[in-house]
């Protein structure tokens, strides 16, 4: 990466850092509690790929697929995790900002100390997601020495504190809560293994949307600043970037209104995927998924109060919540329709996969990839 007097736009040691010393320490267990939990996390993992390839079919039998790692981690270690993949996907538009400070008035002068401001603000808000999220399936890092990935790219996050943390705060059954959350990362990773074509297609969508974007350096730096304020307090009625929209919103050009309209839909698709199989899986292996999802929705949509609410809103993340909702909808309504093998022609190509308006009227997707007369799918029903 291109650099002013050896700076770069962000100092990405400094984020780790800053977000691994900023970071609130997991819950309190013993080192035989967390080895136990560790265990568990990886046998549900293995027991989760069966039940998931079971029910979605998205795998034939017999056929090979990447084999992909998983990693029981703790909160720094998905912060390591989740800068590396930043970085990658990060660098081109990094980059472009980089030659624009270099032309600008004082580009040298911000070359000295922003990269290392901007590692400390990412860092502030990454330790603010890093209490967060429960599992994610890791798809862009290059592999290193501590975070292992396959070859063909991808990893499975577990993240051991927050499923705890969340078990405990929900008092729910440890062994069902943790089997529950394994069906939901496990069906992610699915996706990406069974779908040749899926990262690919990703990351050039967010290459192409970062290549569209057409902002001056100090506006995305004032955007992340206001983000961390509000993660320190410093502005708790920071609800709200500019014109009410998020920090994402904000660096849009109409060209990246579509792209964002597509990732939207195709994110859509893999988060209520998620849950949809998590909901069809889990009254056969988890007794009490009844109790456990309704006190998760509960607390998925409620937050944890007025300042995760502002940096939900601020960072985007309200629109992740709408994404599980309207995903799953959209996944209900079309295998209702046609079947599980129906809507498994989703993974077909990029040309099947749902638009954004699809999400919301998946009678449209049907007639589109089926056909109104089509018997396609082998399984279609009225629904």
């Amino acid at each position: 990466m291109t650099s002013i007097s050896g700076a770069e736009m962000v100092d990405w040691n400094l984020a780790v850092a800053t977000a691994t010393r900023l970071v609130r320490p997991g819950p309190e267990v013993t080192r035989d509690e967390a080895r136990a939990v560790v265990a568990e996390l990886r046998g549900h993992a293995r027991t989760s790929e069966r039940h998931v390839r079971e029910f979605t079919r998205m795998i034939p039998e017999g056929a090979t697929v990447p084999d992909t790692p998983v990693l029981v981690v703790d909160r720094a270690g998905w912060v390591k995790a989740n800068v590396a993949g930043f970085r990658e996907l990060l660098m081109p538009l990094l980059g472009k900002m980089q030659d624009r400070r270099a032309n600008a008035p004082g580009g040298a002068v911000l070359g000295a100390f922003g990269g290392k401001v901007t590692g400390v603000e990412l860092g502030m808000l990454l330790s603010f997601l890093a209490s967060r999220v429960l599992g994610q399936y890791e798809t862009f890092a290059p592999a290193s020495r501590d975070l292992p990935s396959s070859a063909a790219g991808g990893r499975l996050l577990l993240v051991a504190p927050n499923i705890v943390h969340v078990e405990r705060e929900l008092e729910v059954a440890p062994h069902d809560f943790r089997l529950w959350v394994c069906l939901h990362e496990e069906t992610h990773r699915t996706q990406f293994t069974a779908v040749p074509w899926l990262r690919a297609h990703l990351e050039g969508e967010i290459q192409t949307f970062l290549g569209a974007t057409e902002v001056d350096p100090m506006t995305v730096l004032e955007r992340i600043r206001e983000a961390a304020q509000s993660f320190a307090g410093a502005r708790p009625d920071a609800e709200r970037g500019d014109d009410g929209r998020s920090l994402v919103e904000l660096v849009q050009t109409p060209e990246q209104r579509e792209i964002l309209g597509r990732l939207t839909a195709v994110m859509s698709l893999l988060e209520g995927h998620a849950d949809f199989v998590m909901d069809g899986v889990g009254p056969q292996v988890v007794p009490s998924v009844a109790e456990i999802r309704e006190k998760f929705q509960q607390r998925r949509a409620s937050g944890a109060g007025r300042l995760d609410a502002a940096l939900r809103k601020l960072l985007g993340l309200d629109a992740k919540l709408r994404q599980y909702r309207d995903g799953e909808r959209f996944v209900r309504a079309v295998v209702g329709q046609v079947g599980m093998d129906g809507f498994n022609r989703v993974w077909t190509s990029p040309n099947t996969l749902p638009t954004k308006a699809e999400i919301d009227r998946p009678a449209d997707w049907v007639a589109r990839v089926h056909g109104k007369g089509s018997e396609g799918g082998g399984e279609r029903r009225e629904g």
